[in-house]
């Protein structure tokens, strides 16, 4: 059974013992660093010299500094930059930063557990991951709730990391929801695989398939595209609210039956196999070394598959039928599914 925590577990007063320097100022790190600072912890924005970002951070009132001056300044440092450059971060100006007693903290493991970053030894490593973008992250702070987060600790030098990955917790709001403790390899493992075999991966190719197969069969683009990807998310819902069950509950007899009959032939046994290999890849840390070894390369690989996908017809398709709409989408605009009991 999970471990999990909530407020009543964790001891804010640590993380408000501390002075933190939060490296990026993107999704994660306004969130983090917003939450922090409204939970009455001193923060610091680390970023390079010239960063884009430096201009909003100050404008939302934060000091900024150089992630060398920051993380010499800090007692924990959270690195929230791409994790294509937190490698480069950390060995130009952080390393050598990091005395005796500090904390290095992480929103992914995915560094820490392919061994591109190996902090020194006196200095604890842990891992707070909200599991939501971050301005759900501080949507939710604000509102006084809370997103889910994960936590690690990969080396406890102190003997109190548990409870400084804790109090940070805490202090952007993950505990008023709910904190589960993990490893950093769990972590990383199944974040990758989550990404790329359902999340993303799997659910992108699928609704290409489906739109494919549909308008390869004839059928208005247009018709196929509100019926593979437009109600894909009146569905997620239904599971995010209440599990593949309350989806199932909710939709007609005829699209369950369809769900039990169909859905096997889809997601067939090779499907899951391929699964495996995938897991496989990211285990071995193979899918890592591509990864990297292409962003090093300045990530043509990368850049050639985004342009390739971003071709596909369902795109055009989406983006003529979305200006056409008569509304704005919105979250508040659809409660239940087309096929609703």
């Amino acid at each position: 059974m999970a471990e999990i925590f909530y407020d009543d577990d964790a001891d804010l007063s640590i993380i408000q013992g501390k002075k933190v320097a939060i490296v990026g100022y993107g999704s994660q790190g306004h969130a983090h660093a917003q939450n922090l600072r409204d939970s009455g912890v001193e923060v610091v924005i680390a970023l390079k010299d010239g960063s884009k970002s430096t201009a909003k951070a100050q404008e939302d009132g934060f000091e900024v500094k150089n992630v060398a001056d920051a993380a010499e300044w800090a007692d924990l440092i959270m690195i929230l930059a791409p994790d294509q450059h937190q490698r480069s971060i950390f060995a130009d100006s952080i390393k050598d930063k990091l005395t005796e007693g500090k904390t290095l903290a992480f929103a992914h493991g995915f560094n820490i557990r392919f061994g591109y970053i190996d902090a020194p030894e006196g200095v604890d490593v842990i891992l707070v991951a909200p599991k939501a973008p971050g301005h759900t992250v501080r949507r939710e702070y604000v509102a006084g709730r809370g997103i889910p987060d994960i936590i690690a600790v990969e080396r406890d030098a102190s003997g109190s990391a548990w409870d400084t990955a804790l109090s940070y917790a805490k202090a952007i709001g993950g505990t008023r929801a709910g904190v589960i403790k993990t490893t950093f390899t769990e972590e990383t493992e199944t974040d990758l695989f989550g990404e790329q075999a359902v999340l993303c991966g799997g659910m992108s190719h699928l609704v290409q398939a489906g739109f494919e197969t549909l308008t390869e069969a004839g059928y208005q683009p247009q018709i196929a595209y509100f019926e593979v990807l437009h109600e894909l998310k009146l569905i997620v819902d239904l599971m995010w609210e209440g599990g593949i069950a309350k989806q199932r509950w909710s939709i007609s007899d005829t699209a369950e039956y369809g769900d039990y009959v169909s859905g096997p032939r889809v997601i067939s046994p090779d499907v899951k196999a391929s699964m495996k290999a995938v897991l496989a890849d990211i285990q071995s840390g193979a899918f890592a070394e591509r990864f990297i070894a292409d962003q090093d390369k300045g990530a043509p690989e990368f850049l050639e598959l985004r342009e390739k996908e971003q071709g596909h017809p369902i795109e055009a398709t989406g983006k003529e039928l979305r200006g056409l709409f008569a509304w704005k989408q919105q979250d508040s605009d659809y409660v239940e599914g087309s096929a609703a009991r």
